[in-house]
């Protein structure tokens, strides 16, 4: 039914194969989940040739009868027009569109009173971010999804009502099984260890088009799926985004860094908008942990962004070289291309914001 193509921010992009079998059971249960049907008004600015456009919106609303109101482009304001002039009950955006409508001064001039529930995936999700904008956009039934293009769209998501729905990307949908793997050895590992997600069922991809060795890397002759996403599961079935991108792990002197627990603390800095942190290669370490910063108003202090990071995971965590940025590439679906980041840090095309002296002594 689709060929579409993986979002590319760790690689050369790849064609996925979707049966109509798998589009058409994924965009039936996950509307499901979120009880879509024909009084509800869905838009996304999420292009349609990713699968959260094509498949979680448009063929989501076709199936339960729902409307579809399309964007030409992502700004902040003209999605705010368009949800309040068409009444759109249900939204679908990555944190960094959600973000940047949360912290938009014209938000409050709007009615989106209409929004009824929402979808926040594709990237890693701060739930602080989701519960913020579920009180205050509003939309009360926001809810963290976890997919890929490989798994057709969304894999899992809570109900508008699960209590774990900000902290946690939900069950699995009907007819797909996870587990938790090491990623080395594949080994699966016990409730509440943090490995691989590894899924299997009727709604993932039948292969890659023209691609017969990534295929075989990727899904086993058992069927189960190597998503390349670390998590783990709740003994409740919840699925936990809890590392980011395997190859966002960053090895720092045999220690692995996962990328988005830093994150999630730079963002609780005040003056922290947005960041993205990646690995740098390094002689000493073999890697370090540095992070790209985008500063609400003014840029915070140096000293203090460090102590307030150092305080509140292991040294070890904490970067040492940080980056200024105004503006982040991103894919066409709204991602950090931390690839690029990562291209541009090394080439010296990225303002050094601090690098900590002494570090070695670490």
């Amino acid at each position: 039914a689709f060929q579409l193509y993986s979002s590319g921010t760790t690689g050369q992009p790849k064609g996925a194969l979707i049966t109509h079998r798998a589009a058409m059971q994924n965009a039936w249960v996950a509307g499901n989940r979120l009880h879509l049907d024909e009084h509800d008004r869905l838009t996304t600015m999420v292009p349609l040739f990713h699968c959260a456009g094509v498949i979680g919106a448009i063929l989501n609303a076709l199936v339960h009868g729902a409307a579809y109101v399309g964007v030409p482009a992502f700004e902040p304001e003209a999605m705010f027009r368009v949800i309040e002039a068409e009444r759109c009950t249900w939204l679908t955006a990555v944190p960094t569109a959600f973000a940047a409508m949360l912290q938009h001064p014209a938000r409050g001039r709007y009615d989106l009173t209409s929004l009824r529930v929402g979808t926040c995936g594709g990237a890693d999700v701060p739930p602080a971010l989701i519960e913020r904008c579920a009180a205050e956009f509003p939309i009360p039934g926001l809810v963290q999804v976890y997919g890929q293009t490989e798994g057709t769209c969304f894999t899992s998501l809570c109900t508008a009502d699960d209590t774990l729905r900000y902290r946690t990307a939900g069950r699995p949908l009907e007819g797909l099984e996870a587990r938790i793997t090491d990623p080395q050895t594949r080994a699966v590992l016990p409730t509440g260890e943090i490995g691989e997600i590894e899924l299997r069922g009727a709604t993932l991809m039948s292969g890659y088009f023209e691609r017969a060795a990534e295929t075989r890397e990727t899904m086993d002759a058992e069927g189960w799926l190597r998503t390349g996403d670390l998590g783990r599961l709740h003994a409740s079935g919840h699925i936990e985004l809890a590392g980011g991108r395997l190859k966002d792990m960053i090895i720092r002197g045999g220690e692995n860094v996962y990328a988005v627990e830093v994150e999630n603390v730079l963002l609780q800095h005040p003056d922290v908008a947005a960041v993205a942190v990646f690995g740098l290669p390094d002689a000493y370490y073999g890697e370090i942990v540095a992070a790209a910063i985008r500063p609400r108003g003014e840029a915070p202090a140096i000293d203090e962004l460090i102590r307030f990071c150092q305080a509140r995971i292991a040294r070890y965590k904490a970067p040492t070289k940080l980056f200024c940025v105004e503006h982040f590439p991103l894919t066409a679906s709204g991602k950090i291309q931390k690839r690029a980041l990562r291209e541009l840090a090394v080439s010296g095309a990225l303002a050094l914001y601090k690098e900590i002296a002494g570090d070695r002594k670490a």
